[in-house]
């Protein structure tokens, strides 16, 4: 079969992609703000309101988002043949398995193109998937790099695939999903800062004008810093910034900063425990709630790096840019969550107390 060469045409971000990004940004900074501020000044409904928010908006969100999906799916999507390039198995707990694929995708009326994809495959049906084995695909018109295998073709698809002989491209013939841009990350950042600055200044006279001065000596906790990194310690929370260079994905890293933190008294329960590439936020709990709570010092941090990397290269994210990882007991039992943001989306992964995956979300 002659291949003609080329790509796709790139797809062009919009303003509507910036106005969604701004808006996640802003809601993102009020959330934080909300959970901090209110920690801070013992506002319950505030600190309430910031664990409530994100969720409101994911769930308006989605609601908003199905009128799309509903167009997208009733568009039936291309069929094609690939030629397998590589695989590789990167990891599973179950008889499905992560496998990276590297295919050359030849559609019948376009240029062939070169793409790269995550699909789980069972155990069992794995040895059908071979170096140079042809393969049957899907894919959206306008999104080619969103490739998945047929695992169950056809008749017609099937003696074309048996039939066929494919060439292999050239890497230059790579598609992939267009990156956002500086713009997209620039109105993200700004939603996030305008967002906590509106928290902040709407309950500024709380924040900076309260009256400490009756307050016992060893009432007050005062900040900690160092070279490389600044620890601030009060009544409702702790934040550990790191310097430039660290990470808290370094070995031990973790366990320094969350050592400190209750200065030899008795472990403080936390509602939440959000670790990102340079910060760790820790949420006590207010005295006296009966809330569930999480030991701050009894997590299974040696776990956090392998479960971030997992999120990187498994969930379909394939540049990510940005992490977070999320303790809490709101459900009853502790949950540890990682989420990772790349061109694709949002994908997360959910662990158990000791670290081990339970449940993965891939980004749609």
């Amino acid at each position: 079969m002659t291949l003609a060469t080329g790509a796709p045409p790139p797809v062009h971000r919009t303003p509507l992609t910036l106005a969604r990004r701004f808006l996640t940004g802003g809601v993102i900074g009020v959330s934080l703000g909300a959970l901090v501020v209110g920690g801070v000044i013992g506002n319950t409904p505030l600190f309430v309101a910031g664990l409530v928010l994100p969720v409101v908006y994911g769930v308006v969100f989605f609601v908003a988002g199905m009128p799309r999906r509903v167009r997208e799916a009733a568009i039936a999507p291309r069929t094609a043949l690939a030629l397998i390039e590589t695989l590789t198995a990167v990891g599973g707990e179950s008889s499905d398995v992560s496998v990276r694929f590297e295919l050359t995708v030849v559609p019948d009326d376009g240029p062939a193109y070169r793409v790269e994809i995550m699909q789980e495959i069972n155990l069992v049906e794995l040895p059908d998937y071979r170096p140079r084995g042809i393969v049957v695909v899907h894919y959206p018109a306008d999104r080619p790099w969103r490739v998945r295998i047929v695992k169950r073709p056809t008749p017609e698809w099937e003696e074309r695939a048996a039939s066929a002989r494919l060439d292999s491209m050239p890497g230059a013939a790579r598609v992939a999903a267009p990156p956002e841009g500086c713009a997209v990350g620039v109105a993200l950042l700004a939603g996030l800062l305008l967002g906590a600055a509106a928290v902040v200044l709407l309950f500024r006279a709380d924040l900076f004008h309260r009256d400490d001065t009756a307050k016992p000596p060893s009432a007050a906790k005062p900040s900690v810093s160092s070279t490389s990194s600044t620890t601030t310690v009060s009544s409702a929370s702790a934040t550990v910034a790191l310097g430039p260079g660290q990470s808290f994905l370094d070995a031990g890293e973790l366990e320094r900063a969350v050592a400190p933190l209750d200065r030899g008294e008795d472990t403080r329960q936390a509602l939440t425990v959000v670790v990102q590439e340079r910060l760790l936020s820790v949420m006590f709990s207010p005295a006296r709630t009966g809330a569930p709570g999480v030991d701050p010092r009894a997590l299974p941090y040696g776990r956090f790096p392998a479960l971030v990397e997992e999120a990187r290269t498994t969930l379909g994210v394939s540049s990510p840019s940005t992490w977070q990882i999320i303790v809490d007991r709101l459900t009853g039992s502790l949950a540890i969550r990682v989420a990772v943001t790349g061109p694709e989306g949002t994908a997360s992964l959910e662990a158990d107390a000791q670290g081990r995956v339970v449940r993965r979300t891939p980004a749609r």
